[in-house]
């Protein structure tokens, strides 16, 4: 991936985290940075469903993802005082199911937030999934 697309998305997190700062809901943080990545022209969807198999069976719960980026990068966002590393093994699952080559997991709750962004790479990516959701719109 080139990294001067990643390199926006991170300028997109970075312009949210310093418009708002810490200490807000997820939900409050997803909305802007949905509405920074859209007005930068990226293709955003939000609480993108994914379906889950076990055993080539389809589970009947899906995951879901918080925003993903023109269907190749995964932002799974936070607003947590304590970060935990299982944050980062439950976005390596969602980039092993979606197949997107790589993501990012976001902690607003930071006074940096370079202390909180943490990429995850998906060593088996091969670009076969679609997800189900649609981009967003202009409301």
């Amino acid at each position: 991936m080139d990294r001067n697309y990643t390199y926006r998305i991170l300028k997109c997190l970075y312009e949210v985290h310093s418009q708002l700062g810490p200490g807000l809901l997820e939900s409050i943080y997803e909305e802007a940075v949905v509405q920074e990545l859209s007005d930068n022209g990226f293709e955003v969807s939000r609480q993108v469903n994914i379906p889950v198999r076990y055993k080539g069976r389809k589970i009947a719960a899906d995951l879901r993802l918080d925003v993903i980026v023109d269907n190749k990068v995964i932002l799974e966002l936070k607003s947590v005082s304590e970060y935990k590393s299982v944050f980062e093994k439950q976005l390596y699952t969602y980039l092993r199911l979606s197949d997107c080559e790589l993501g990012y997991v976001v902690n607003f709750n930071e006074e940096e937030l370079r202390d909180g962004i943490h990429l995850v790479y998906n060593p088996y990516y091969k670009k076969t999934w679609t997800p189900t959701a649609q981009p967003l719109s202009e409301s």
